[in-house]
């Protein structure tokens, strides 16, 4: 069976550092830090008080304030991504089957705020099973995708992955496969979070996973740094519209790029620290240059996974430095988790939209607040550290781990002539 190709033409991102795709990329060249205080609850007594969270965003621009309440915050910020992506690769009703457009969405948590706030409110009364009849189709981590379906009329596959902070990366690769073979023209595809809350960010704290650098919560998410002490927790979404080649061509469609492959592994080491030597991770970018045809030589830049966690950073430069041996030093490595803090489920999603455009542009974003040199760190890599740097980019690939070990990465590469 001959596979097709699979292009990307469509984008839309809703982040800590800008609520569409120009404003995102803006951001990241320019080395903007989304961390700031919290100003969703009082943070008085949590050990972290600061996130990357998503500032100005009014759903009222998307829907009514009635049809909002229906919808988790996750699912509104999945609505407005998609909306920009879908909008961009310019779909419409006539010039697409949507029988054969589909919908695969990732989230690692789904609709965490509806939960704890429907279970604060049962434990404030006396008992009785009071619930809100949205409880459930606001919480369900399947049920943004659905929104996205029926807000379009899309009537192909319409489903959630999850695997933690893979789930978006998942995604996309389940979407690329599809397309691939056959099975669909398009798919829109990307992740979405909302966790910053008091159960999510008390949850982290009580596992040491997130950074208590509350007298500089911008400086916080320092990917490489000597002094990292965890991640710093964002939210958003990112969307990207998946197509097949000739359908992308035959309706005139702008082409970003293309997809050239995409790997899947597990650690199976632990469930939250990586193999200290990479093993996984090593797997998995081999696994998606086999997948692609592609030789590590062939690689120009690498968005990675990059949490700003003092065992993570270490394991993945690690298994970079294994897979590419001396051709890694010719590499441009970044974290853009630096900038917009780790956004969970969405997190591949927006890390691939970032480095379509660095592709796009021939920039590459930095890697922000690096200060001390980590002696673990080999210091012949170049991480792109605090400012963007220029560089023709014709292939590029983009990690994404997740708690329980599991790893995604995707390859993208220029479209030819």
């Amino acid at each position: 069976m001959q596979l097709k190709r699979v292009v990307v033409t469509g984008l839309g991102a809703l982040t800590p550092i800008g609520n569409s795709i120009e404003a995102y990329w803006e951001g990241l060249v320019n080395g903007k830090s989304g961390a700031a205080p919290i100003t969703y609850y009082d943070t008085e007594k949590h050990k972290t008080k600061f996130a990357c969270e998503v500032k100005n965003f009014d759903i009222e621009q998307f829907m009514d304030r009635k049809e909002s309440r229906r919808l988790d915050k996750f699912s509104q910020y999945a609505i407005a991504a998609s909306d920009e992506a879908i909008k961009d690769a310019g779909i419409t009703d006539t010039n697409v089957n949507k029988a054969r457009v589909g919908v695969i969405w990732g989230a690692g948590i789904g609709g965490l705020e509806t939960f704890q706030e429907e279970v604060l409110n049962y434990a404030k009364g006396d008992g009785t099973p009071k619930f809100n009849p949205f409880f459930i189709p606001k919480m369900i981590a399947d049920i943004a995708p659905a929104h996205i379906s029926m807000r379009n009329g899309f009537m192909g596959p319409n489903y959630t992955t999850v695997s933690a902070c893979a789930s978006s990366a998942n995604a996309l690769i389940d979407a690329f496969n599809y397309i691939r073979l056959g099975m669909c023209d398009v798919i829109i595809s990307g992740g979405s979070e909302a966790a910053v809350t008091i159960a999510g960010m008390g949850g982290f704290n009580s596992m040491h996973a997130l950074s208590t650098r509350n007298d500089s919560p911008e400086t916080a998410s320092r990917p490489f740094d000597a002094t990292r002490d965890g991640f710093v927790l964002g939210e958003g979404a990112g969307a990207l519209v998946l197509e097949e080649y000739e359908h992308a061509k035959a309706r005139g469609a702008k082409i970003y790029c293309e997809i050239g492959g995409g790997g899947l592994s597990s650690d199976a080491y632990h469930l939250t620290a990586p193999h200290p030597e990479g093993v996984g991770v090593i797997a998995v970018m081999q696994n998606t240059l086999r997948d692609a045809g592609m030789q590590p030589t062939d690689v120009d830049h690498i968005n990675t996974h990059g949490t700003s966690t003092p065992l993570g950073d270490v394991a993945e430069l690690k298994a970079i430095s294994a897979v590419f041996g001396d051709h890694a030093k010719t590499l441009n490595i970044n974290s853009t988790k630096s900038m917009t803090g780790h956004l969970l489920g969405a997190a591949g999603a927006i890390e691939a939209i970032a480095v379509i455009l660095a592709m796009q542009h021939g920039i590459v974003p930095p890697t922000i607040n690096h200060e001390v040199v980590d002696e673990n760190i080999d210091p012949s890599l170049n991480l792109t550290l605090n400012k963007a740097q220029k560089r023709e980019i014709k292939v590029a690939m983009s990690n994404t781990f997740g708690f329980g070990g599991h790893n995604a990465c995707v390859l993208f590469k220029k479209i030819d002539a």
